[in-house]
Formats: C-alpha cells, structure tokens, sequence
C-alpha cells in the first residue's frame, strides 16, 4: 500500500499543492449557480445564489425556491416528497428559501407538505428540519410502514439557528429569534427570543424595549492583559 511518507519532502509538497489547487478549482467551477443546467433544475435560484462543491442528496428540485443572494453550504441535502410520490408539478414549492440566506455544511431539509425559511436567515452547520415524522398509531405494524404525521415549519427572517439544532414538524420559529446550538424545537416560538435546550424553550425574550431577563453586563473593552 502507498505511505504518503515514503515521497521525499519535495515531491510531497508539489504533489500536495497540485492536489489543494486542483480541490480548490473543482470547489469554485463545480458550485451550482442559477444559470448552470443544475441551477435551472430547481423551481426558482436566485440572483447570485450558489450552492457549494460538493452538495449534499437533493431530490425533486423542481419544488425547492431559492431566493437571491443566499448562499448553500456544502453536504447540504434537500428533498421533497418520498421516492414513491407523485407529485403535481404545477403545485407551488415545498421548500422555500429566502434571500441573504446562510445555511451551513451538513444540513438536511426534508419536506413534504411546506418548509419556509425567511430573509436574512443564517443557519450553523448541521442542521435537520423535517415537516413529517414517522407515526405510532399502531404498535402491531413496523413503525417505517406507517404513513407520517406532517404538519409545515416556518423560520422567521432575521433568525439565528445555532450548530446541530433538530426542528420537528409543526414548528413556527418568529422573526429575530436564537435557537442555541444542540436545541429540538417544536411548537410556535415568539418573535425577538432566545431557545434552547431538549425540548427546545424560550429561555429569554425582548419585552418592553428590554430582554426578560436583563442580559449579563459585557465589557466594552479589552482586559488590561489582552495581547497588543
């Protein structure tokens, strides 16, 4: 078996930097934008929309809306719909994303009925928002063969969902709201609020033209020890 090391130190820097700017070159050339024949498979990709080198799975692009200048990381999976649907192709789209978006790598939106995600939304890596579940009506019959439970999820624009947050169906996420890092989210979640936790509750909201609780106090300079 080839050893990396077994390469002198030379050979090994030239080859590894062919190897980085070769990676770098597919990265750039290879993002999906709106005016490639990938961009156009989706129902709507916006004005300086891309999606990043390598994608994730996407399934039925034709009802994911993108808006403009809304940026997709990379191992990003989307789908609508299961692989046995039908789906109407002049319905409206299921999942819609709106414009000045950030979603991080590794995130996964998997809708059916409607997944709405507002202006100016930024997303941390892994997230997983679903708007279907798998049911539990009948204990006799194997849980994957029970047809889902499904209700639609909106995030409110301005929103900030910290790293690995789960969103369950039937979630109503307002307008300039924190979900902190690790939450499970269900149920509807104020405008102007922070959530965290399993299960995901609101932990502080602005009231009044004040956050309930006061935030801690923060300094506004640096230490006497910060580094110069």
């Amino acid at each position: 078996m080839f050893q990396p090391d077994s390469l002198s130190p030379r050979v090994r820097n030239l080859a590894a930097g062919a190897i980085q700017r070769s990676w770098e070159w597919i990265c750039a050339v290879g993002a999906t934008s709106p005016d490639d024949a990938h961009g156009r498979r989706f129902r709507s990709l916006g004005e300086r929309s891309m999606l990043a080198f390598p994608p994730g799975q996407l399934f039925n692009e034709h009802w994911i809306e993108i808006g403009a200048y809304t940026l997709v990381g990379p191992h990003v999976s989307m789908s609508v719909g299961m692989w046995n649907e039908d789906l109407d192709r002049s319905a409206p789209p299921v999942i819609r994303i709106g414009d000045r978006c950030n979603i991080g790598r590794g995130g996964s939106l998997v809708g059916r009925i409607g997944i709405t995600i507002g202006d100016d939304v930024t997303i941390a890596p892994d997230l997983y928002v679903t708007d279907h579940n798998h049911a539990y009506d009948d204990v006799e019959v194997p849980i994957a063969r029970q047809w889902p439970h499904e209700a639609p999820v909106s995030i409110g624009s301005g929103s900030w969902i910290g790293a690995g947050v789960v969103i369950l169906p039937g979630t109503t996420i307002g307008e300039h709201v924190t979900v902190a890092a690790g939450s499970v989210v269900r149920g509807d979640i104020p405008d102007r609020s922070v959530v965290a936790g399993v299960p995901g509750r609101v932990v502080r909201r602005w009231r009044d033209g004040a956050w309930d609780p006061p935030l801690e106090p923060r300094a506004t300079e640096p230490p006497d020890d910060w580094p110069s």
